[in-house]
């Protein structure tokens, strides 16, 4: 099994954090978004995983491309690196990772995160992860037959179709076959939206007559911006916190300060007349005095003092000092 990582966007939407850390890698409860998902998407599949592909902008650099390589290698699997450096779409980007595309694999987009545990249906040449929403019209979605097939593929309908949203990760028992018909797409320029999407090659498979089923996951969590970001922290803080995960390292140290749990809390944290949680990730070497924090996510080596915080995110190597409560300042910023 193979699982290919399209990640070449550095994420707009979440700035300022993503101006200085690729989106993809900014951390979530602790661990790199795409790290989370590619872990997670192994022990959903509990298969062997031959190869993991990431599909990333040049310019995210070689410290990136060795970080990316290391997840893979932790599961056991080879890391391969591709390079998108125009953002020509979904499509488009799977066809980066070409020399990849064979045999059984998944594609899943890494500003995602997933809870699931379910049997994939080997039986289907495609299985396409969904989530049942409240607003489908927001969202692209499937359409079934009376079979439990996926039959098509509808972007933000005006009417209803079905509430089962579209959440970016796939599964072709052969990958092959996809890229035959990407590659059609390009050669053929067929565009939506300016892009060559992998929905255009979805079709032609369907219309080939085969077989797509849909897999349904518990738990669907966005990184697209700010606020989504920090609640999907919070979330999967819960998750792991009831999974019986020890979330707090044992050397941190603590004066007159109390955790109210779930909290991520990672080595070489001080923390001095503070209450922090719950719901609050503080990465490496971070410094809490005086201060309030819950609902929050805080990346590494940041220092915060006189601080009431909720709903907050802070960068690395940031220095906060005052009143404020929902901030986002990203690294190296400096408010006093």
């Amino acid at each position: 099994m193979k699982i290919i990582v399209p990640m070449a966007g550095r994420g707009s939407r979440l700035r300022p954090h993503t101006l200085t850390v690729p989106k993809p890698l900014i951390p979530v409860a602790g661990k790199p978004i795409v790290h989370r998902l590619v872990e997670d998407i192994a022990g959903v599949l509990n298969q062997d995983i031959e190869e993991v592909a990431f599909v990333i902008h040049e310019s995210f650099g070689k410290k990136v491309e060795e970080d990316l390589i290391a997840i893979a290698e932790k599961l056991g699997a080879k890391g391969t690196i591709y390079y998108q450096n125009e953002a020509l779409g979904t499509g488009h980007a799977i066809m980066c990772a070409k020399d990849s595309l064979s045999g059984p694999a998944v594609i899943a987009y890494a500003d995602t995160l997933i809870r699931a545990d379910f049997d994939l249906d080997k039986t289907a040449d495609s299985v396409i992860w969904v989530k049942q929403v409240d607003e489908p019209e927001a969202f692209g979605v499937i359409n079934l037959n009376d079979n439990n097939e996926i039959i098509e593929l509808v972007e933000k309908p005006k009417e209803f179709v079905s509430d089962l949203a579209v959440i970016g990760i796939y599964y072709f028992k052969d990958i092959s076959v996809l890229k035959d018909e990407l590659q059609l797409v390009i050669d053929n320029n067929i565009i939506h939206g300016g892009e060559y999407q992998i929905n255009d090659g979805i079709k032609q498979m369907m219309a080939k007559g085969m077989k797509f089923v849909p897999g349904k996951v518990d738990e669907w969590m966005d990184c697209g911006n700010k606020n989504v970001t920090v609640e999907t922290n919070s979330r999967m803080l819960g998750f792991l916190h009831n999974d019986g995960e020890n979330l707090v390292d044992k050397d941190i140290k603590s004066e007159n300060s109390t955790i109210i749990p779930p909290c991520f809390i990672d080595k070489d944290v001080i923390l001095i007349n503070a209450t922090v949680g719950p719901n609050v990730s503080l990465g490496k070497g971070c410094h809490v005095t005086n201060a309030t924090i819950k609902n929050s996510l805080v990346q590494n080596h940041s220092h915060i003092k006189n601080a009431n915080l909720d709903n907050a995110m802070i960068g690395s190597h940031a220095s906060f000092d005052g009143n404020f409560t929902s901030i986002s300042i990203g690294d190296y910023s400096v408010l006093e």
